[in-house]
């Protein structure tokens, strides 16, 4: 499993990364998730991320435009293992 957290660095888009590896965490490093943080505003545009924070997961977006909690990551990405 793929998932993105869009963002230029801004407070929301670190607190949104922070939720995401707080998420995988709890979930287990046995399930084979990589985390990656993506700065590239074409790339944002490309997947309809107009706002951000956005966080893809397997080239779907999530959210955009807000933060989650851990525990409503957690429970995306289980709907999608």
């Amino acid at each position: 499993m793929k998932i993105e957290v869009l963002g230029t660095g801004c407070k929301s888009c670190e607190n949104l990364y922070q939720a995401v590896m707080k998420a995988v965490a709890e979930i287990g490093s046995d399930k084979n998730i990589v985390v990656e943080k993506v700065g590239d505003i074409v790339y944002f545009t490309k997947m309809g991320v107009f706002m951000t924070p956005g966080l893809v997961i397997d080239g779907t977006v999530i959210s955009s435009g807000k933060s989650m909690s851990a525990d409503q990551i957690a429970l995306k990405i289980k709907e999608r293992l």
